[in-house]
C-alpha cells in the first residue's frame, strides 16, 4: 500500500524539527540544566573567590569570560534556530501541495537527519528557493549544536578551575597571610607595596609612553591602589620590537621580584601569570583590541 502525502510529510517534519539541536531546544531543557542558570551561579562562586583571595582570579576570569561568549552565541543561535520552524512547516506544506513527493526515498530515512535534508534538497520539484533554504537550516542546525557543545565546554573548565582553586585555599591563604592587607594611604591612593613595585619600575626601566596607576571607580585592582599600568605604546598600537622587549623585560623583572615585593599577577601580550594559581603564563582570551589584551601595557597587581 502506498504511504499517504500526510504520513510522508510527518517523516519530513520528524527529520528536521527532531535533530540534536532542535530537540535541545525543547525536551532538553527539562532533563539538562539550564547553561545561562549554571552560568550565573558559577559567576557568583567565581565572585566570592575573587573576594576571598584580594583580588581578581585571572583563571576564573578567563574562564568566566570565555563561557559567557559561548553562552550567549548558543542562546542566540536556538532562538534563530526557533524561527525557522515555522519556516520549515510551511516549505513542508508547500512541498506537499505542489507536487507528487518522493515517498519511497523520504520513508529511508533512519534517524540521520542531515540525511532526510538531503533527500529533500533533491527532490525534482524544488525550486531553488526552496533547496537553498534547506542548505541555510542544516548550516544552522549544525552550528548551534556546535555552539551547545562549546558552551557546555566553557562552562566545564570553570567549574573546573573553580574547584582547584578551592582544594588550593590553604597555599593560597598562605600568601595573603604572608604578605597582609594594605589600605591605600595618601600617597596617590595607592598601597604602600604598589608605591614600591611603581618607584622601583620607573628607576629601572624608561617609560616614553607613561604609565597608570590608580583608576577611581574601578571595581578591580586600579580601583584599590594595587595595580599600574605600564605603557608600551600608544594610541592603542602594537608595541615595537624594541618596546616589546622592553615589556618582556619588565614582566619577567616582576616575576622575579614578584615573592620580595609582593606581586600577585601580570598581564602582558595577551597572557597572564598569576602567582596565586603557580600555574605560569597561560593565554588570555580575546577580548577585543590591544589595549583590553593587554598587548600595549604590562599590567601588574599587587597583594
Amino acid at each position: 500500500m502506498r504511504p499517504s502525502r500526510p504520513a510522508v510529510l510527518g517523516v519530513l517534519l520528524a527529520a528536521l524539527l527532531l535533530t540534536p539541536a532542535m530537540a535541545g531546544a525543547s525536551a532538553g531543557q527539562i532533563t539538562a540544566p539550564d547553561p545561562e542558570a549554571r552560568l550565573k551561579k558559577l559567576t557568583a562562586e567565581a565572585s566570592r573567590l575573587n573576594k576571598r583571595y584580594r583580588g581578581q582570579v585571572q583563571t576564573l576570569e578567563d574562564a568566566r569570560v570565555k563561557a559567557k561568549k559561548a553562552t550567549e552565541t548558543a542562546k542566540s543561535l536556538k532562538r534563530s534556530l526557533a524561527t525557522t520552524e515555522t519556516d520549515v512547516v510551511r516549505f513542508a506544506q508547500t512541498a506537499y501541495m505542489g507536487g507528487p513527493l518522493d515517498s519511497a526515498a523520504m520513508l529511508g530515512f533512519r534517524g540521520d537527519a542531515e540525511l532526510a535534508l538531503d533527500q529533500a534538497a533533491t527532490m525534482s520539484h524544488l525550486a531553488g528557493q526552496r533547496a537553498n533554504q534547506l542548505v541555510r537550516l542544516k548550516e544552522l542546525i549544525r552550528r548551534a549544536d556546535e555552539a551547545e557543545k562549546k558552551a557546555e565546554a566553557e562552562i566545564a573548565e570553570l567549574e573546573r578551575d573553580i574547584s582547584r582553586l578551592k582544594k588550593d585555599r590553604v597555599r593560597i591563604e598562605g600568601l595573603l597571610a604572608k604578605y597582609g592587607f594594605q589600605q591605600p594611604t595618601g600617597n596617590g591612593g595607592l598601597t604602600p607595596r604598589t608605591v614600591t613595585m611603581r618607584n622601583l619600575v620607573l628607576q629601572n626601566f624608561p617609560m616614553p609612553y607613561g604609565y597608570g596607576c590608580l583608576r577611581p571607580g574601578d571595581p578591580g585592582d586600579h580601583g584599590s591602589g594595587r595595580a599600574c599600568d605600564f605603557m608600551m605604546s600608544s594610541g592603542g598600537r602594537v608595541p615595537t620590537a624594541e618596546a616589546k622587549a622592553r615589556g618582556d623585560r619588565l614582566a619577567q623583572w616582576a616575576i622575579d621580584n614578584g615573592a620580595r615585593l609582593g606581586v600577585m599577577y601580570i598581564i602582558w601580550q595577551q597572557k597572564y601569570y598569576d602567582v596565586r594559581t603557580g600555574s605560569g603564563w597561560r593565554m588570555m582570551s580575546d577580548r577585543g583590541g590591544n589595549t583590553a589584551n593587554h598587548i600595549d601595557h604590562v599590567h601588574i597587581s599587587m597583594f
